[in-house]
């Protein structure tokens, strides 16, 4: 079949593109990743959120651009990532031409399904290359794929691959060459009624009249009823509209017009080609391996067991192997910043911005990485063996009901230990709306930043008082009220402010396999790489604004008049504070942020929180791991305090209200931390919410839904510890 005006490939002296397409779980990420090696880039397509991978690969002496299309199973766009891959096909993106030639990657092992999709692209008319993946698969299971008499059915080149260990990959390339210099189309009878095609090709004839160009799919599916562009242009034209109209009734009178005859007719054919080229070398198993894994990996009982037993395993790596690194990644800017600290003593405005601003920022940005690192090998090497897919499966009738997508436990799990990595897991949601429901709840999950102001607080009100049951109890709490929240708020967005049409979960579940470590180390390095380069930059500038605002203003002389203060305290003050620390709280509470804390003092004031609070609230807003360390500064015990310092709990369980009543009772530490756990105050979060979602919108909704439900959820507490005394 063909266009109703067959279009060619233009001659350009550009740089060939070349598209790979397929359906999901095909292996295209396997031969991308073998025709490129690592000249590769990760970006979003323009306006979009669905990420696009690009390379560019030695074919033939010449240099030819690749990328990897998204996977879909048809020309009928159902999500955002297919309508993507079909505008990349056809030539709409921005700034990118139809690919010269589309490798099409089909799984050897499901043969039926993957040549539905190919029925459609050669209709189109598409110069293709058929890339035949999981040949060793088929093989293991006593059946291999005759792929000359499967070339000859096809009418172009199929090439088996098994990209990982090299196999066909030089003549995969040779192929590619050969098809660029001379494309080849499948110009193949597919097997509908002859009365069908002799009314589209009437209607085809009509149309090119009207001066509309279509494919005969596309007008072959307005025929019988289907989704097509066909449908509404036609409307516009009474002529048009009438020789559809006429056509219809003449075939429901001959019959041919019988439901899901399209997609009848294309399957019947894939099923026959598969039936022609697939020869089995021993008979089959009853039980195939994936089949015997899947009896226990989707079963209710053991399929969940199982299940947890693996994201404990997950969550305990992103949250302990990646501590040690952490730690050490902390200890080399400590020590930069001690031999930079010397060198620059002779300029102190220099020095603060380079040691407290530069330093600082790189210092909280890098921090990140282990955690992204780790959460991306396991997410890849899950999806690389096929277990993804079954704990989807699983989860989803768990999440469902709110109005989740199964694929969303990852990322929320992962958000246990940050939300950086936990946004950017949610990539693995292919519904755009879960997706985004997904990412707006994600930050509400009690990340390892939270943990020290937990500590902190637990540690100095809770466990003095209550014991260490109830602070066991209160750090449990503390790590359980963000899931316990995100329900009914994904619940109420899904039915509110996020629109459009959920798509159906549907999950095809992949053969199990080995999987590809050079794919693992590859996509750990690209999305490290990503978020260095977008969140990670953000951060940065956000840690020196922030530094400026607790520096300035410094005007001159102020250092001696705050020296002569502390000159004048009594002996047993001046016992409990060093003059370095009482200076620098001074400077502090005289510096911008240190100003606009107390400014907003009233509006903290009902949740119990004072400027030194609030103004610790507002420092921490690049990252929340600085909290700690500027309430010691803002208590003049210097900013070398962890969450075990006796000497910060003490200063908070002493620091009163000019009234002399207590600052932190056991109510208003419960507030402050409740606060944390609910309030969006992470710049690199909002950094990775800008990315994912390709817009300011969300990432601002996000920051003003959360810091709002936690103010409020911190007055509701004090004011109830009020009433209760």
């Amino acid at each position: 079949m063909s266009h109703c005006h067959p279009a060619t490939v233009e001659e350009s002296s550009e740089t060939a593109l070349v598209g790979l397409v397929g359906n999901p779980n095909a292996g295209k990420t396997t031969v991308f990743n073998s025709l490129t090696g690592s000249f590769q880039k990760v970006g979003n397509y323009p306006g979009v959120t669905v990420e696009k991978v690009t390379g560019a690969a030695d074919i033939g002496g010449h240099k030819v651009a690749l990328i990897d299309v998204p996977g879909l199973y048809s020309l009928e766009a159902a999500s955002e990532d297919e309508r993507v891959a079909l505008d990349v096909i056809e030539g709409r993106v921005r700034d990118m031409r139809s690919p010269d030639l589309l490798v099409y990657v089909m799984d050897a092992s499901n043969l039926e399904r993957n040549l539905y999709l190919f029925t459609h692209l050669a209709e189109a008319r598409y110069p293709l290359v058929v890339a035949l993946t999981m040949t060793d698969m088929l093989e293991s299971e006593g059946a291999r794929v005759d792929t000359r008499r499967m070339s000859d059915m096809l009418g172009v080149d199929v090439v088996p691959i098994v990209g990982h260990r090299g196999r066909g990959v030089r003549q995969l390339r040779e192929a590619i060459d050969r098809n660029l210099k001379s494309p080849k189309r499948a110009e193949r009878d597919f097997g509908f009624p002859v009365a069908l095609e002799k009314r589209v090709e009437e209607l085809c004839e009509q149309l090119a009249l009207a001066g509309l160009d279509y494919p005969t799919s596309e007008v072959r599916q307005a025929l019988l009823g289907g989704r097509s562009d066909v449908i509404r242009r036609v409307e516009e034209m009474p002529r048009l509209r009438e020789a559809f109209e006429a056509a219809k009734a003449d075939l429901e009178t001959e019959g041919p017009l019988r439901p899901g005859l399209e997609a009848g007719t294309r399957y019947d054919w894939a099923a026959m080609v598969q039936k022609a080229v697939v020869r089995r070398t021993r008979p089959p198993k009853r039980l195939s391996p994936t089949d015997r894994l899947d009896w226990i990996l989707t079963h209710r009982v053991f399929g969940l067991a199982v299940f947890l037993a693996i994201m404990y395993l997950v969550f305990q790596s992103i949250y302990t192997f990646a501590l040690p690194v952490m730690d050490a990644v902390q200890w080399t800017f400590g020590r930069l910043s001690d031999l930079v600290s010397p060198a620059l003593a002779g300029s102190p405005v220099i020095q603060s911005a380079v040691v407290d601003g530069l330093i600082a920022g790189l210092s909280a940005m890098m921090i990140f990485l282990p955690q992204i690192l780790i959460l991306f090998f396991f997410i890849t090497l899950l999806e690389g063996t096929g277990y993804l897919a079954r704990a989807a499966f699983l989860m989803d009738r768990l999440l469902g009901w709110c109005g989740l997508n199964g694929r969303a436990f990852i990322p929320l799990l992962s958000s246990f230990a940050c939300a950086i990595p936990g946004v950017m897991a949610a990539r693995v949601i292919p519904d755009p709306k879960s997706r985004l429901a997904t990412i707006l709840i994600a930050p509400l999950m009690s990340c390892s930043a939270r943990l020290p102001i937990y500590l902190l607080l637990i540690g100095a009100f809770v466990e003095p008082q209550f014991g260490a049951a109830w602070a066991g109890f209160a750090l449990f709490a503390m790590h359980l009220l963000g899931l316990l929240v995100a329900i009914p708020i994904v619940f109420v967005l899904n039915r509110g402010l996020i629109r459009g049409k959920s798509l159906p979960f549907v999950l095809e579940l992949p053969p199990f396999q080995w999987p590809k470590w050079r794919d693992v180390w590859r996509t750990m390095f690209l999305r490290g790489k990503v978020f260095v380069k977008i969140a990670g930059t953000i951060i940065v500038a956000m840690s020196i604004l922030i530094w400026a605002l607790l520096y300035f203003p410094r005007p001159a002389g102020e250092t001696a008049i705050y020296e002569s203060q502390y000159a004048t305290l009594p002996a047993e003050a001046r016992e409990k504070v060093t003059q370095e620390n009482f200076v620098q709280r001074r400077q502090i509470e005289n510096s911008y942020l240190g100003r606009f804390g107390k400014t907003i003092e009233p509006v903290f004031r009902p949740a119990g929180f004072d400027w030194r609070l609030s103004t610790a609230i507002l420092a921490a807003f690049p990252a929340r791991e600085v909290v700690v360390p500027s309430l010691g500064i803002i208590f003049s015990l210097g900013g070398d305090v962890d969450q075990h310092s006796g000497d910060l709990r003490q200063a908070l369980s002493e620091a009163t209200w000019p009234d002399g009543r207590p600052l932190v009772t056991p109510w208003t530490a419960v507030g402050l931390m409740v606060f944390f756990a609910l309030c969006c105050q992470c710049m690199g979060t909002l950094a990775t919410v800008r990315r994912e979602t390709n817009s300011w919108k969300w990432p601002l909704f996000m920051f003003a839904y959360m810091t709002a439900l936690a103010y409020l959820a911190a007055v509701g507490i004090n004011q109830l510890g009020r009433l209760v005394g």
